[in-house]
């Protein structure tokens, strides 16, 4: 991979590689060992950002992590989040003061670092002003724990008020947002990349395969692909319920566009990532080194006007095909929300 010095994070000018390294699989579906080689490579191959979080099986990613940057610190561009529940007290979760304080503490003690690049609230909190989380997020920068911070998954109008907040009360605002982003998923087009790009927001995007729907494996015809993802939540991955027809028929005119212009379905889609003037980089989550590699040249393809038009018609910009595949449950329209 080429490192493309042109991008940047967002305000900040840290250059960043088109390709940034997701850890969500390490400790969990993949072991230490092969984690760590996996890590060592990408770094090897130009990626400079390593992104993870403390509820990464419990803590054990950021350890992988830590062990595997511990020669190479200063090369690396360390991103973590706080906000999911950490071990088996309640308390131990969310936005607040108190929680995030604690969890600082312990994601640096797990990567071996003194200071954290990027700090992330992994979700929004519903229980907490977003004026607490931003003040206490602010005091870590002056404190010198952390350099930046961002959101993830915060809707378009959050993150309004989260720059509202910091012009009102001298706060440093929110650096980046990440959030998912594939040829199958296309919300965020529609509000969250126009306001990244109004604030100066670096947008970090994961999913570029949509958990699996763009590996290749879902054709129209062909067996159920067997999954992780598919086990844990079996309804949004079933080829044969309803709901997932439309999806699993745009997966596969994808395919054929891809093979028609002598791509894989994964280059087609890493490309289609990187395409949008918003993305900084695009979070990748290879488990063998032949992902890695297969992500790494996918990160070179270069997509022409014809070839994007064309997904444009298979899907329809700023859509994605259930609420759910944004990363998050929108309030507004559970239930409590919908009845009087």
């Amino acid at each position: 991979m080429t490192v493309d010095h042109d991008r940047v994070l967002g305000r900040t000018g840290v250059r960043i590689a088109p390709l940034t390294l997701g850890t969500m699989n390490f400790g969990r579906w993949q072991e230490e060992a092969e984690s760590v080689r996996i890590i060592g490579a990408a770094l090897d191959a130009g990626i400079t950002s390593v992104d993870t979080a403390d509820v990464y099986a419990q803590g054990v990613s950021e350890e992988i992590v830590g062990k595997a940057i511990k020669d190479r610190r200063d090369e690396v561009f360390v991103a973590s989040k706080f906000h999911g529940q950490f071990g088996t007290d309640p308390r131990s979760a969310g936005n607040s003061r108190r929680w995030i304080t604690q969890a600082v503490e312990g994601s640096l003690r797990r990567l071996g670092t003194d200071v954290i690049d990027l700090y992330q609230a992994h979700r929004p909190d519903p229980r907490t002003s977003l004026l607490e989380t931003l003040q206490t997020l602010d005091g870590l920068i002056r404190q010198g724990k952390i350099r930046y911070y961002g959101t993830s998954v915060f809707p378009a109008h959050q993150q309004v008020e989260a720059h509202w907040l910091a012009e009102k009360y001298g706060l440093v605002a929110p650096h980046t947002e990440q959030l998912p982003y594939s040829l199958l998923v296309r919300g965020a087009e529609r509000e969250v990349f126009p306001v990244a790009r109004q604030y100066g927001v670096g947008v970090l995007t994961y999913g570029p395969l949509a958990a699996g729907w763009l590996s290749g494996k879902y054709r129209i015809g062909a067996a159920q692909p067997e999954s992780a993802r598919a086990e844990l939540i079996p309804g949004r991955f079933d080829v044969t319920a309803e709901r997932n027809q439309r999806k699993l028929a745009a997966a596969d005119a994808l395919a054929a566009l891809a093979e028609d212009n002598g791509l894989t379905l994964v280059e087609l889609s890493i490309a289609f990532a990187l395409n949008h003037p918003a993305v900084s980089s695009v979070i990748i989550g290879p488990r063998t080194h032949d992902h890695l590699e297969a992500y790494l040249k996918a990160s070179t393809v270069q997509l022409g006007d014809e070839v994007l038009d064309r997904i444009d018609d298979i899907v329809d910009p700023g859509t994605q095909f259930h609420d759910r595949d944004t990363g998050r449950d929108t309030p507004s329209l559970q239930p409590a929300a919908l009845r009087n």
